[in-house]
């Protein structure tokens, strides 16, 4: 914990040398000293805002732009088998060699979000002491600082569990090798910093076109509401004490009631537009051109032009979307035609997955094989089975591969990093009230709604559903909506079901092209090297080898590590 000491004193002269368009980079141009920060009201109005930059703000974050928690979880898996994902899908998540140290949702996290509270501790301690003017709104400044410090801190315990709480700023000399707090001390922590943030943000409402981005009062109900629904979760609530589930359920709840923001009518763009009721907080970004490395050379099919598809959801995922009259492929009953996987199919598997013969980009998607008369074997434009820059499901992610990104042809458009949507917290209220009270009609009130959005149009929910099965279409539920936006991995985690969901068998799809044209269509067996690894205590990161060794004895690992 050593590392503590340098980003108070480094990240002040590291941050105040960025400069950049986006209000979230707004940092003076030259490095300044402590002092000149924070006599000058907008320098440290600026150096608060800069905090900003610490938010874990993108979905396909690993090793830069080569891999998700998608590709952790049973959602997807990496084609290319970038080391980042291989080492997770092995079990292998400690740092204990240069090979996983860039496993970014480990060490990298961790020394993010502790920069970012050493950011916020500082501008807490000088907020005041800064000469603030009728320019400037103090109140305001102190309440995004106290919400970003929140939200760092809950990226930690999400991933880690308790974790040291770093609450002021240390002395150069002082000794900041801190034991872990009780996940439960955080939790309390972090709700203390939203409870009095809520008191000093904005309304979403009142909040300018310009300072889109910053955080709300919404937005802290919403982080409110998540932190509660992972306290109350199995993971960190062993006796299922119902009060925590029914105190997520209140914090979900408050949110709904600001009457602030709805579901967006078309589901198939969640992810592309540059407004939306449903947005809480996203990230705010320019638009996103063909030669993102984020897209063409990781969701994009080699061939629309990618260098690397190798963003490629399961068939496990692909399994978990209903039938358009509400049931489950698994139930004999639903009509669904193993030749004819797609049809009558949740209308979300086609604004989320890529697959077969779909219509896309004004030709059909080509990931199949065909067995030649002379014994050769060809392939479509979109599958290789020897090259392994095309998928290895024959399935790519749509939502990662945008309709306008062709081979070239110039292309734009949003793909956002939403921090809250209102779809989650309509799930998350789900969740939490059928566990604190079963399945209630404001249980189904609130699935029901995700699934009448106007281009989805579900039926709505079975009623007579015990609460064992509500949880399980409410889990289905989160999957399928919420697929592919960093969610996933993690509720697996909370849930403490990774050996029975990670850990079982990974399926693809294997596609043949018949002579007369048609297809036939079989679930198969994805090789060894994307078979994943799941045991118990993986339900938790392991702290880094390298705080655990600065800490001398007071950093106690995590069980199993």
């Amino acid at each position: 914990m050593k590392a503590f000491k340098l980003y108070t004193i480094i990240c002040t002269a590291l941050l105040l040398t960025s400069c950049s368009k986006d209000f979230l980079d707004r940092t003076p141009g030259v490095t300044l000293p402590e002092d000149a920060v924070f006599t000058d009201p907008v320098l440290a109005s600026q150096y608060a805002i800069s905090a900003y930059a610490y938010l874990v703000d993108d979905y396909v974050r690993f090793d830069d732009h080569r891999g998700t928690t998608s590709q952790a979880s049973d959602e997807a898996v990496s084609g290319n088998l970038d080391r980042s994902v291989l080492y997770l899908n092995q079990g292998l998540f400690h740092d204990h060699s240069e090979r996983v140290a860039s496993l970014n949702d480990i060490v990298n996290v961790w020394d993010r979000e502790y920069q970012g509270i050493a950011i916020t501790n500082m501008m807490l301690s000088k907020m005041a002491t800064v000469p603030w003017t009728s320019i400037q709104n103090p109140a305001r400044i102190e309440g995004e600082t106290r919400f970003l410090r929140a939200f760092f801190y809950f990226e930690l315990i999400k991933r880690f569990g308790g974790v040291p709480l770093i609450d002021r700023v240390y002395g150069v000399n002082e000794d900041i090798d801190l034991p872990r707090a009780s996940y439960n001390d955080c939790v309390k922590f972090i709700m203390a910093d939203l409870e009095k943030a809520e008191t000093q943000l904005p309304r979403a409402e009142d909040l300018p076109l310009a300072e889109n981005g910053r955080a709300t009062i919404g937005a802290a109900k919403a982080l409110k509401a998540r932190v509660l629904l992972y306290a109350a979760s199995a993971l960190n609530n062993e006796s299922n004490d119902l009060s925590k589930w029914a105190q997520a359920a209140a914090a979900a709840k408050a949110v709904m009631d600001l009457g602030t923001y709805s579901l967006q009518p078309t589901y198939k763009d969640i992810l592309n537009v540059t407004s939306s009721t449903e947005y809480i907080m996203m990230k705010v970004r320019s638009t996103r051109v063909n030669t993102d490395g984020k897209i063409i050379d990781f969701a994009q099919s080699p061939g629309s032009g990618g260098a690397n598809g190798q963003m490629n959801p399961t068939q496990n995922h692909v399994d978990l979307y209903e039938m358009t009259n509400g049931k489950a492929i698994a139930d004999p009953t639903s009509g669904y035609d193993q030749q004819r996987p797609y049809a009558n199919r949740d209308p979300r598997l086609t604004w989320n997955v890529i697959y077969n013969d779909e219509n896309y980009q004004s030709r059909r998607i080509e990931m199949w094989s065909q067995n030649n008369a002379n014994g050769t074997v060809t392939y479509g434009k979109d599958y290789n089975a020897n090259n392994i820059i095309y998928t290895a499901t024959r399935y790519y992610c749509r939502k990662y591969w945008p309709e306008v990104y062709i081979n070239r042809v110039a292309g734009a458009t949003y793909l956002n990093f939403l921090f809250f949507r209102y779809a989650e917290v309509l799930l998350n209220y789900a969740e939490a009230q059928n566990e604190a009270v079963g399945p209630d009609a404001s249980v189904y009130d609130a699935i029901n709604q995700i699934r009448a959005r106007g281009d989805v149009n579900m039926p709505p929910l079975p009623l007579g559903l015990t609460k064992d099965q509500m949880r399980e279409r409410v889990r289905n539920e989160r999957a399928v909506e919420l697929a592919f936006e960093d969610h996933r991995w993690y509720d697996i985690m909370r849930w403490k079901k990774g050996p029975e969901i990670v850990a079982q068998p990974v399926y693809g799809m294997n596609v043949i092209k018949n002579a007369n044209g048609s297809f036939t269509y079989s679930k198969v067996l994805l090789g060894s090297n994307y078979q994943k690894v799941f045991r118990d205590y993986m339900h938790r990161y392991p702290i880094p080898r390298t705080e655990i060794y600065k800490s001398k004895g007071k950093l106690v690992q995590n069980t199993g590590w």
